[in-house]
């Protein structure tokens, strides 16, 4: 869940590792370093929170490095400090190294070396990796890597320095990702793309348990055996202009504002909005294989998991397909039935297509003879490499912690499968898949008129500032949309949110609710309107300020009830266009209590550990 960058080449590479770990901050962190190869030997430097006071460190260091490592921590072995900060060293300082990942097994291999003689100096599993690189130190780091690595129990992308070949970076990789750039006699490792957009425009994602060196001049790669390994190269299609906050105030609030554009960029995708039809080479399901499905299986992690839960709504309502949402690492260890359903699929969510528990609840189902669909935004991600079928949003780059427009564009992929199955099983005619994907074609529109009155909603949160307890209900999809409300808001804002099914308050939680609650109602599907607003009625009885989002009721339910409305909004689109109100809400409340909206804390954008 951490950051890493690398570099070779022929110029100082201290800027561009400062430049790339700045870009990288998104991910979450709470300490960054970095280590150069200098011809007087390895040169580390280290700081405790933000890249900026690591920047004030390194500048006193010379330009006189061409190759280097750098890092960006969140803590899971050892609190946030300069000794467990990376990059770690062997004992020898020979060896320095950059990790992502956790080593399960490092406890056990800290004692060998210790008994060994081999002195520690931090907390962390990482240093595990640099003392055994320095202790078992073979002819040359591939050699020693080949020999270290299969002792290692668990996930690691790693960056690796040598003092004795100081113009060459290693790297491997197992179960976390790490991609190699290529420039101009350069080369470059990155944990996530953004780093490296404004360098180059090719990557090369690499393989499991492979191994590289990299030089000015190129690269070698092979497996921990030895054999010689062709990555596949994968080219960056969208610019780095799209990485940068372009005059907003907060990545969150940029890529709130350009839902509208995400959702167009996907509808003409996987749709043709002129003619009515579904694009067929876009989907992931022949008319054979729609009409032959037996049941899907959905999962993923935090507000993919939301996406996930809309899916299955939407399969089951329009296509009839039985449907299952899963948390994914929940999936993983649930035991498994004997054989998968014949005709079964497993469809994977993630927006950085890295989540590590996706990841293993995919290759659990591979396992059990499911077919496998994986759904990312990062073309060339583990998922989409390792699923059988991948099906692309189109969200660009998500740079905020607390996703929002990955999980629009998510959902309205959901709706275009489920009306694509619906039609191909016979559930939907010609005219009437017309008319569904004219409703979706609307949805750019309305979404930008809701962003228009976002002024409404930062009115709003001012004066609610200090509410410190918020209840999202509401039922069926509703109930989905409050989960992901809830969500947001606690992520960004660090107020305590929660979201219950409207019918279950009287169930036990109704008890919590007095003159200081807000409670936010979500009511847009037409079949359980009435019993919404009942429920609304209920707390609202008990002193609750509420607020609505959705179909306005003929008579307020409370004459201070606030409504935000989806003027023209279907059963079908209303669910996404309440989420923008919810996702401006949570930013706008944030934003009132002076919290880091982007970098949130302890959290981390890519969930590449357990």
């Amino acid at each position: 869940m951490c950051g890493i960058i690398g570099f070779t080449g022929r110029r100082g590479c201290a800027g561009f590792l400062l430049e790339g770990l700045e870009r990288l901050e998104y991910r979450g962190y709470d300490s960054a370093g970095v280590a150069f190869a200098r011809p007087q030997g390895l040169v580390l430097e280290k700081a405790v929170g933000r890249i900026a006071n690591l920047r004030t460190v390194v500048e006193k260091s010379r330009e006189d490095a061409f190759a280097g490592i750098g890092h960006t921590r969140w803590a899971t072995h050892g609190c946030p400090s300069i000794e467990n900060a990376h990059p770690h060293c062997d004992a020898a300082r020979t060896v320095a190294v950059v990790h992502n990942g956790i080593i399960e097994n490092y406890g056990l291999l800290k004692e060998q070396l210790q008994r060994q003689g081999v002195r520690f100096v931090s907390e962390t599993d990482t240093e595990v990796i640099a003392q055994l690189l320095g202790f078992y130190y073979d002819t040359d780091m591939p050699t020693t890597l080949r020999r270290v690595l299969p002792m290692l129990e668990g996930s690691y992308a790693l960056g690796v320095l040598d003092a004795r070949a100081p113009g060459t970076l290693y790297c491997a990789r197992r179960r976390s990702p790490l991609l190699i750039g290529q420039g101009e006699g350069e080369m470059y490792i990155a944990s996530d793309v953004a780093a490296l957009v404004e360098h180059t425009r090719t990557v090369y994602p690499m393989e499991e348990d492979t191994i590289a060196a990299l030089t000015p001049q190129g690269m070698q790669v092979c497996t921990l055996e030895g054999r010689a390994v062709c990555l596949a190269p994968m080219h960056i299609t969208w610019d780095a202009a799209a990485a940068r906050k372009g005059g907003y105030a907060h990545f969150m609030l940029k890529e709130i504002c350009e839902q509208p554009q995400v959702l167009q960029d996907t509808l003409e995708h996987y749709a043709d909005l002129a003619r009515g039809c579904i694009r067929r080479e876009a989907m992931p399901f022949t008319p054979e294989q729609a009409r032959a499905l037996s049941e899907v299986t959905i999962a993923a992690c935090g507000t993919a998991y939301h996406a996930c839960m809309m899916g299955k709504a939407l399969l089951e309502k329009l296509a009839g397909v039985r449907t299952t949402a899963e948390i994914a690492s929940e999936y993983r260890y649930a035991p498994v039935c004997d054989g998968a359903p014949e005709n079964a699929v497993f469809l994977a969510v993630s927006q950085s297509g890295e989540t590590a528990d996706t990841l293993a609840a995919l290759r659990k189902a591979k396992a059990q003879g499911m077919r496998t669909i994986a759904m990312s935004n990062v073309i060339g991600a583990s998922i989409a490499r390792e699923a059988g079928t991948v099906v692309y949003t189109l969200a660009g780059p998500e740079i905020a912690v607390a996703s929002t427009k990955a999980y629009l564009a998510q959902v309205l992929l959901f709706e275009l499968i489920a009306l694509d199955l619906a039609h191909l099983r016979g559930r939907l005619t010609d005219a009437q898949l017309k008319e569904a994907l004219a409703e979706l074609g609307r949805l750019p529109e309305q979404a930008a008129a809701i962003l228009a009155r976002r002024e409404v909603v930062e009115s709003f949160a001012r004066r609610n500032r200090a509410c410190h307890d918020v209840f999202f209900i509401g039922r069926l999809m509703d109930y989905t949309t409050s989960l992901e409300a809830a969500l947001k808001l606690k992520e960004v804002s660090y107020l305590h949110s929660e979201a219950y099914a409207a019918g279950e308050l009287k169930h036990g939680t109704i008890a919590l609710i007095d003159e200081e609650t807000l409670v936010v109602g979500i009511a847009t599907q037409p079949e359980i309107l009435e019993k919404t607003y009942a429920n609304l009625q209920e707390v609202h009885a008990r002193g609750a300020y509420l607020l609505l989002i959705g179909t306005p009721p003929r008579t307020l339910v409370a004459p201070d009830c606030e409504v935000w409305s989806m003027e023209g909004a279907s059963w079908r689109t209303a669910p996404l266009l309440a989420t923008i109100y919810a996702q401006l809400l949570a930013y706008y409340t944030a934003l009132q209590h002076g919290c880091d909206i982007d970098k949130p804390r302890n959290l981390a954008k890519s969930v590449t550990v357990e």
